[in-house]
């Protein structure tokens, strides 16, 4: 039964992301003929974030993108989706281990929902059975009108790409429907990508496939990798949930910030209050500067050295350490155990 799978998910304004998205949007930019500073413009990102893999960036940055690329670009047909074929499992990070590791596309599709959050998705997405075709339904209530059709190409593009590496081989979509209009050129590349002509002017948005395949095995499943894979999936979600109000606001300044974090009182001068007015309202939102710092690291530590497997002297770099013996302490007071014992116990996900 699908019951499980009929719900309503809304990727979360406020939750820091991966730049990796931000980063193939530039591309797409620049192989278009944009410098990158254009499509950087009014984002505040600064090029360096698109190269570190323990940056963050937010939605509204990646919006701001999205918006650059059509304004200057003229909004060309079918931009989205050249864009969302661009984004491969990998492309997740954690997420795409959780995907697929998971035993059936069924299995795939509920960790994929329950976790959205931790995407690029910025579409509210409802699965649904419907006789005998199952469909995953893309809307953007809450999207700027100007860039709603480049967001919808690209998720449902992106839906493709991910299936198809899910089974390995092309699977057969069955249809695809749009609420935009036809575009004036270039609706064969719809076709090209899904195998089907898409239906334009529809009542919904949504891509459609055949029932009979959502329990098949996925080739490259392993409940244990599964397991822990959704089991990270939640701690980072929850880490990521955590902090609103200016705890949020100071987290998201220290998260582009850690390989040479910044002290309280430079944060305070960031944020435009004194140092003291820092500390008396964080202690109000029951946290302190020094515990978000701990935060942000061991959530970038974790990260990095079981999804970006570096090794411990460059992940200790990275978070702003001078001696891998310090890093070393303190991740052993995060986790009960040195970062090297931690990754030998996460599973590697097979090829």
């Amino acid at each position: 039964m699908f019951v499980r799978l009929r719900r309503v998910v809304m990727a979360q304004w406020d939750v820091a992301r991966s730049p990796a998205s931000v980063r193939l949007l530039t591309r797409l930019g620049t192989e278009h003929g944009l410098p990158l500073q254009v499509c950087l413009e009014n984002t505040g990102i600064q090029e360096s974030v698109l190269r570190d893999p323990s940056a963050t960036v937010s939605a509204r940055q990646e919006l701001t993108v999205i918006a650059n690329l059509l304004r200057v670009l003229g909004n060309p047909p079918g931009l989205g989706l050249e864009a969302g074929v661009r984004y491969h499992l990998t492309t997740y990070g954690i997420w795409g281990f959780a995907m697929i590791s998971s035993p059936s596309w069924r299995s795939a599709i509920e960790v994929g929902l329950r976790y959205l959050d931790l995407t690029f998705a910025f579409a509210s997405i409802r699965a649904r059975a419907r006789g005998d075709e199952f469909q995953l339904v893309l809307d953007t209530p809450d999207i700027p009108p100007d860039v709603q059709r480049f967001v919808v190409e690209r998720d449902s593009a992106a839906i493709q790409t991910i299936q198809r590496e899910l089974f390995a081989s092309p699977i057969h979509i069955r249809d695809v429907s749009y609420v935009f209009p036809p575009p004036a050129s270039g609706a064969q590349r719809y076709a090209e990508i899904f195998g089907v002509e898409p239906a334009f002017g529809a009542a919904e948005s949504a891509v459609g496939i055949p029932s009979e395949i959502l329990d098949l095995p996925l080739p490259q499943s392993d409940e244990l990798t599964s397991a822990l894979a959704r089991e990270q999936c939640r701690r980072l979600l929850a880490s990521r949930h955590a902090r609103t109000g200016l705890a949020g606001r100071v987290r998201d300044y220290l998260l582009t910030r850690t390989a040479t974090p910044p002290d309280v009182e430079q944060v305070a001068a960031a944020l435009h209050m004194s140092e003291r007015t820092l500390r008396r309202r964080l202690a109000q939102e029951g946290v302190s500067f020094r515990r978000l710092l701990d935060e942000i690291r061991e959530q970038l530590a974790e990260e990095l050295l079981v999804t970006g497997r570096l090794p411990v002297a460059e992940v200790a770099h990275r978070l702003g350490y001078v001696e891998v013996s310090s890093f070393s302490q303190a991740f052993r007071r995060w986790k009960g155990v040195g970062p090297r014992e931690f990754r030998s116990r996460q599973p590697v996900p097979r090829p």
